[in-house]
């Protein structure tokens, strides 16, 4: 082997840990970002909420309450570990790279968005956060169980056939399911305003990726 050959191999070498270093900071940071965000429009919401009167308990409502309705959603925290899992990989990697990278990736954006969200809430509402107790060790485990495939789901994403397909359309069908199973919202005015808008987004989310998917598949066939 030359020392050209060498000073190559040293050179790629630097460069893939370089770039891991950066998925790992871009996951972190996305996580951290949207957990602070949910605990702080959440705080929000609650300062609009008169909790004391009837009719806002049973019919009233805010964007702020809504907006926090959908961060603070089963699908939006497994749509934050598909899209960083998504974002981090590149269309050109080896297949099991990219799984391995875009798992990583969704189980440190979860563990990330998990801390940052507990530390908001716990500045927020100047309580005292033990983070040795039961409750964030069992959303950090979650984070890790969950956050690994759903962040492998969104390497695949940028697969091309029917894998990459049932990937792209993780999210917008589990948060459609989830709307069915469990609704978001305190009284039937939130819980129809939430229905509604994650129902319009994800129809519109899944005819766009289908109808992109046959439009690309027609284009191959074409090409032949």
């Amino acid at each position: 082997m030359t020392d050209d050959q060498r000073h190559s191999g040293r050179r790629q070498d630097r460069s893939r840990v370089t770039r891991l270093a950066q998925m790992l900071m871009s996951a972190l940071t996305v996580g951290a970002v949207f957990g602070a965000a949910t605990s702080l429009v959440n705080g929000i919401s609650h300062s609009y909420a008169d909790l004391e009167s009837r009719a806002y308990t049973t019919s009233g409502w805010s964007i702020a309450e809504i907006v926090s309705v959908l961060l603070d959603s089963g699908w939006a925290w497994a749509g934050l570990a598909v899209a960083v899992g998504w974002l981090i990989t590149r269309a050109g990697e080896s297949h099991p790279t990219a799984l391995a990278q875009g798992a990583a990736a969704g189980a440190l954006a979860l563990l990330a968005a998990t801390t940052a969200y507990s530390v908001v809430d716990t500045i927020r509402t100047a309580e005292h956060f033990s983070w040795y107790g039961a409750e964030p060790l069992v959303w950090w485990i979650t984070s890790v169980i969950f956050g690994a495939p759903l962040g492998a789901v969104g390497a695949c994403a940028k697969r091309p056939g029917t894998i990459g397909l049932l990937a792209r359309l993780t999210v917008p069908v589990g948060a459609t399911v989830q709307m069915i199973v469990l609704p978001p919202g305190r009284n039937e005015v939130v819980e129809t305003i939430g229905k509604t808008i994650v129902w319009t987004v994800a129809a519109a989310s899944i005819g766009f990726i289908v109808v992109r998917f046959l439009a690309e598949r027609e284009l191959v066939r074409r090409r032949r």
